[in-house]
C-alpha cells in the first residue's frame, strides 16, 4: 500500500483494484506500539453513511504495510478513539 502524509492520501486495494482513499486522521498508541490511520474511499454504506476504515501500521523503516485490525481490546481502543472523534466534531 502507498501512503503519503504530506498528500493525505493513500492507497488501497478493494476489488483487485487500486483505489485512492483520503485519510482523515492518525493516532498513536503507547500500549500497542502501533500507529493507525483512518481514511475513507468515500463510497457508502448500506446505512447512506460515509463508508470509514481503520488500519494499524508500524511507523518505523522505508516501507509502510496497513494491517487489519483483529484483536478484540485493540478494536474496543479503536472504537474508543472513534466515538471521541465523533463527539469532537459535533462540538
Amino acid at each position: 500500500m502507498d501512503f503519503d502524509f504530506e498528500k493525505d492520501k493513500i492507497q488501497i486495494e478493494k476489488n483487485g483494484e487500486m483505489v485512492d482513499c483520503d485519510v482523515l486522521f492518525t493516532f498513536d498508541s503507547e500500549d500497542t506500539m502501533k500507529s493507525y490511520v483512518g481514511y475513507t474511499d468515500h463510497s457508502f454504506g448500506k446505512n447512506g453513511r460515509k463508508n470509514i476504515y481503520v488500519s494499524s501500521f508500524r511507523p518505523f523503516g522505508s516501507t509502510l504495510e496497513l494491517s487489519d485490525i483483529d484483536d478484540e481490546m485493540e478494536l474496543e481502543m479503536v472504537n474508543h478513539v472513534l466515538m471521541q472523534l465523533d463527539k469532537d466534531s459535533n462540538r
